[in-house]
């Protein structure tokens, strides 16, 4: 199973999640950051429906895959 962390930070003049390299939009202060982190770590965790994926991976290469409904990560936040 995929493990996926948040992590709180300061990020462009207020205070961000990010997972990996990816910044989440500002918010005003750490708290709003960090709700909305546990928000994002509830609803990826959430079964959706089956369907096709596309994401490029570090070397900027594409991929399909299929993601079904029940391969849900492990969701954490880092505060």
């Amino acid at each position: 199973m995929a493990e996926v962390t948040y992590e709180i930070v300061q990020h462009d003049g207020g205070w961000a999640y990010k997972m990996r390299d990816v910044f989440s939009e500002t918010f005003s202060t750490k708290q709003e950051a960090l709700d909305a982190a546990k928000n994002a770590a509830i609803e990826q965790r959430a079964p959706g429906e089956t369907g096709t994926i596309s994401y490029q991976d570090e070397a900027g290469q594409w991929h399909d895959e299929t993601s079904r409904s029940g391969d849900r990560p492990s969701t954490s936040v880092k505060d």
